[in-house]
């Protein structure tokens, strides 16, 4: 992590992360967070369990399914993709102003091991690509889906691929298609399309690139208010930073 990027973060947050917890303050935290960061979350969950005594409860969804749960059930934090941000109702259970960037990942595409690669090194080649394949695994009703649509629709084929995706309920299913020779390709954010069943085609190409962006913060209605700045310092952290890396996402 940036020393700017630490700056930015409250000291208060770092001196709560800091802080030795008894267990007799522990408290057990309400986090809802994107599927995408499930992979470097869990680790930093119990990272932070074994640190301070809390208990971690963390909740994943997609993008309408965290707009849910943000407007429908109590929550300490949110660990979530801008895109549900953009959603006025839940945006409004988190406090006014910018809240800080935690992990970002590009989205690609991929095909099952061995199988034949694409070109997609052109917003072209990969027209001609994702119309070449009869089924595309992806999950259009999520973060990474919206981002995707704006992509068919500057390759003017958004018509033409709803007829070749084809929905995985989550984010593990899609290589479980792509692999098992459901899907063709696999189109979705890097991270999940990193399984060893499958070869990375690429990220999109030129102008074309997207990345989905988690947001954090404590929902104004916290139960546990300063365990969930501490959570969310311990993820912005230097050890969080690296744990978010190693599953191959961009800290901040």
């Amino acid at each position: 992590m940036s020393l700017s990027r630490m700056l930015a973060i409250p000291l208060l947050y770092l001196g709560l992360a800091l802080l030795p917890m008894s267990h007799a303050q522990s408290a057990e935290l309400q986090v809802i967070a994107g599927s995408g960061i499930a992979a470097p979350l869990n680790e930093i969950a119990a990272q932070f369990e074994k640190a301070t005594g809390h208990k971690i409860v963390l909740r994943y969804g997609t993008a309408p399914q965290l707009i849910k749960m943000a407007t429908t059930t109590p929550f300490d934090l949110g660990i979530c993709p801008e895109e549900v941000y953009k959603d006025t109702a839940a945006r409004a259970q988190f406090p006014a102003g910018e809240l800080p960037s935690v992990a970002r990942i590009g989205v690609g595409v991929a095909v099952k091991a061995g199988a034949a690669k694409p070109d997609i090194g052109t917003p072209e080649a990969l027209k001609q690509a994702l119309l070449g394949a009869k089924a595309i695994s992806s999950i259009p009703a999520s973060a990474t889906g919206a981002l995707l649509a704006d992509v068919y629709q500057r390759l003017g084929i958004a018509e033409e691929m709803k007829a070749r995706i084809k929905p995985a309920p989550t984010p593990g299913q899609i290589a479980e298609a792509v692999a098992g020779g459901d899907a063709e390709l696999g189109v979705f954010i890097l991270n999940v399309l990193a399984d060893p069943r499958l070869d990375i085609v690429g990220p999109l190409p030129g102008e074309l690139k997207r990345e989905v962006v988690y947001l954090a913060g404590v929902a104004t209605g916290a139960r546990e208010t300063e365990a969930a700045r501490a959570f969310m310092a311990h993820v912005m952290s230097a050890e969080g930073a690296a744990t978010i890396k190693a599953k191959g996402m961009t800290p901040g």
